[in-house]
């Protein structure tokens, strides 16, 4: 909010990592929907990242923000991680890289970057309570490591402190991570935000150094619970008052302290560049994992059968803040239908959702509109004429941040809609609610969850789903009605949180009688066509913020596996496409000739996953995420998530490669690997010089020559061994990458440098505190086409051993 008194304009946040959301968390302004995290990191393209990020800063003034919420550089600690998709990997160096270009992109368009979470923020069972104890070697070189090379090669503007507990302290108090590393040993100037609802006291988190409590209004900084903690000794006047420059130094940086111009009124910029963009970095992120007797791309096919839960829903983002409303999307089914002339059929071949789908197909408003009317009612009772009334095209009715103000703290809302089924059967409806609800149809109860008393897995803290049953008829309206309030459930919370009213909102789920046997008509279809792709994966309802996978497997009870294992017996030639932010279970691996890895790629992933197919484009994503075969192979599965609300990193360095290398267990997919339709020789590498210093860094130039028919590019990734050191080590560590694009038969010289951060380590022994060093010896680099494919070795030493800070 503005302080006119003090003339200090308001600025504005907005989310997100893959898009600039605006105001509200659903129904909000169409954005640009980019591709998820993980599916920007797949394209190791730091170029391109930054054209994303200034793409980014644009939608973000659209929205008439001036801080944007990311990017989010947490590690991929575990497959199951909640978030993994809306991070960038599991390697500190390639994230740190990444989030510097996003950086940089985004705030030429002076728009904050704010990055996120710090730190330890690595699951999301618990998130606010769990501890991570991360012993500080690991913390050094893992975990601090992306936030270390984004503040030294970008210095972004803003920080998100997290909401868990660091080695025994909230993350928004800990004065070791905040004061003593970030402000201190990093010189860092930005200023701190805490997530929202991430704070937990009023003096803890100004003298560790968060600058703002998130959202408003405060409920740990008001004027008097500052004075008090000042009086009792509990702060002092120097850090309430540097906690204020800070934030008045991000106001100047992005709107200028003189500028009182009101707030923009939110708005959309769907244009042909940022269209142009997001397919081609969709396409770039396209992973292909596997590909034998050249089933990619389809070449000569007169008709492909699409099968799967995917192929006419466009799986485009994951869940929790990441997610927005986009300007539009493109399943699969759409994409391939407006690039290939020939003949498409389709199978949906079983059911792969979490929930029900929304009822909102189904759903008109009393004036005739696709959606329903939300009535809002000043007060809990449901009384007098309704305050505010709006259309709301989907039934995922969180009212987190979109209830009007003019109704806050208390209010009670009816949903209205008239439902025609499509098909007449035992059809099922689905109803979660934040408040007490109750959903009636044709004026009789339904469905009551008034004194609902167990959580359900909504990022809002709703019930769980409860599903009934009833026989609907075909073309005939049915009135539905949900009543709703915000009052606190379980009611015992609200002692707790120490208020009577909170979050309101409702979801609405509807699915008709499933009459077909999917997985027949599926194999049918596929049996006569020329080519089978199966699109299967995960969602938004699977991978979101706010809960974490229970499991690797593709959901849902092995429906998804039996699909694909009965196209591939059913067509040799079957392709499979796995939509997901994380590695999934792949038990079909060795049978299928073809694995192409699609993450979520936003609004153009339909258009960049037919151009793959098609061949119009060569993929070129390296996996940012080590695939292992089973769950049990990773190296969190011993201390995931945790005990008694303790997750000890048990691991230490050796998360990802590192773990999988060092415990000599082979992977599904290794980190780095990424096939195109092509192939690449690698020369012998040259090298600066034989010597790496503190001050003189090194660069090794190797040519790489497209020896294929196809044009296409190559990431050559070079990773530095130790090959003897006082303390243990992991058996190579990523340290530098170049991507080149190649026509066929041509050659281009990558070069990739080397310094001192490149050779060195955190060592707690060294100084009061720890420095890192590098120690005098021989190191290898070893140059490859992924972590285990390595096509050629260079070697430089270190004369004398050397330490530093930062």
């Amino acid at each position: 909010m503005p302080i006119p008194s003090k003339d200090i304009p308001s600025i504005k946040t907005t989310d997100g990592p893959n898009g600039a959301r605006g105001e509200f968390f659903t129904n909000g302004t169409p954005a640009a929907l980019f591709p998820c995290g993980i599916s920007m990191a797949s394209t190791w393209n730091l170029d391109l990242i930054e054209e994303i990020g200034r793409h980014l800063g644009d939608e973000a003034k659209a929205r008439g923000a001036n801080i944007l919420l990311a990017p989010t550089i947490c590690m991929h600690r575990s497959p199951l991680g909640g978030r993994n998709f809306e991070s960038f990997s599991e390697d500190p160096f390639l994230t740190g890289k990444l989030a510097a270009s996003y950086i940089r992109g985004l705030q030429s368009k002076n728009v904050a970057a704010t990055i996120k979470h710090f730190v330890g923020n690595e699951q999301e069972t618990e998130r606010k309570a769990y501890d991570a104890v991360i012993a500080e070697r690991p913390l050094r070189e893992i975990y601090l490591k992306p936030f270390e090379i984004a503040v030294r090669e970008a210095s972004p503007w803003a920080l998100m402190s997290s909401y868990n507990i660091v080695n025994g302290v909230h993350a928004d108090e800990n004065t070791h991570t905040l004061r003593e590393i970030l402000r201190g040993e990093w010189e860092w100037n930005g200023a701190v935000i805490s997530d929202w609802t991430g704070t937990y006291a009023t003096a803890p988190s100004i003298r560790a150094g968060v600058d703002i409590e998130m959202p408003g209004p405060t409920k740990w900084r008001q004027v008097e619970q500052v004075k008090k903690a000042l009086e009792n000794g509990e702060i002092t006047r120097e850090e309430i008052e540097k906690a204020a420059g800070n934030v008045l130094y991000l106001v100047d940086r992005t709107k200028g302290l003189d500028d009182q111009t009101p707030e923009p009124k939110e708005q959309s910029i769907d244009n042909g560049a940022t269209r142009k963009l997001i397919l081609q970095a969709g396409i770039e992120g396209l992973t292909l994992l596997k590909n034998e007797s050249h089933v990619l791309p389809i070449s000569g096919a007169k008709k492909i059968a699409l099968i799967g839960p995917n192929v006419k829903r466009a799986i485009a983002n994951g869940g929790g803040s990441a997610g927005l409303n986009p300007y539009y999307k493109v399943s699969p089914w759409d994409g391939l239908r407006d690039r290939f002339d020939g003949e498409i059929v389709f199978a949906q071949g079983c059911d792969s959702s979490k929930w029900l789908p929304l009822a909102a197909p189904y759903c008109t408003t009393p004036d005739g509109q696709q959606g329903v009317r939300l009535e809002y009612y000043n007060g809990d009772k449901f009384e007098g004429e309704p305050a505010v009334v709006q259309h709301k095209v989907n039934t995922d009715l969180w009212l987190w941040d979109s209830a009007p103000k003019t109704v806050l703290p208390a209010y009670s809302f009816k949903v209205k809609a008239t439902v025609t089924p499509k098909s007449t059967g035992n059809h099922t409806f689905s109803f979660a609610s934040v408040g007490p609800g109750r959903f009636f149809l044709d004026g009789n109860i339904l469905i009551d969850n008034w004194d609902w008393k167990e959580d359900g897995e909504a990022m809002f803290s709703a019930s769980k789903d409860k599903l009934q049953s009833i026989q609907l008829e075909e073309g005939k309206p049915y009135e539905l009605l949900i009543e709703s309030t915000n009052e606190v459930r379980p009611a015992t919370k609200a002692s707790i949180i120490g208020r009577q009213h909170d979050y309101g909102g409702c979801r609405i789920g509807y699915q008709e009688e499933d009459k077909i046997d999917r997985l027949q008509e599926a194999t049918e279809i596929a049996r006569d066509a020329d080519v089978a792709v199966v699109v299967v994966g995960l969602d938004a309802e699977w991978e979101s913020e706010g809960y974490d996978r229970d499991g690797m497997d593709l959901p849902k009870d092995g429906s998804q596996d039996r699909l694909i294992e009965a196209v591939l017996q059913a067509n040799p030639r079957t392709v499979i496409v796995n939509q997901s932010g994380t590695p999934v279970t792949m038990p079909w691996a060795d049978r299928a000739p073809a694995i192409l890895q699609a993450w979520y790629q936003g609004q153009e992933a339909g258009h960049a996953l037919a151009d793959v197919l098609l061949g119009n484009a060569s993929p070129s994503g390296k996996l940012p995420t080590t695939f292992p075969v089973r769950l049990e192979d990773n190296p969190s599965y011993h201390n995931w998530p945790g005990e008694n609300l303790k997750t000890v990193y048990g691991e230490g360095i050796y998360i990802g490669y590192r773990h999988y290398e060092r415990s000599k267990i082979a992977p599904l997919f290794a980190f780095g690997h990424g096939l195109t339709y092509t192939t690449f020789a690698y020369s012998a590498p040259t090298i600066s010089s034989s010597v790496l210093s503190a001050s003189s860094p090194i660069t090794i130039t190797i040519a790489v020559t497209n020896t294929g028919s196809v044009a296409a590019s190559e990431t050559v990734q070079a990773y530095v061994k130790d090959v003897k050191s006082r303390l243990p080590r992991p058996e190579k560590e990523l340290q530098a990458f170049g991507k080149v694009f190649l026509q066929p038969g041509e050659t281009k010289e990558v070069n990739l440098k080397l310094d001192k951060y490149s050779a060195g380590y955190f060592d707690t022994s060294l100084g009061e505190k720890g420095l890192w060093i590098a120690e005098e010896g021989a190191f290898e680099v070893l140059i490859g086409a992924s972590s285990v494919d390595i096509r050629a070795k260079g070697e430089f030493q270190i004369e004398e051993s050397f330490t530093w800070v930062f």
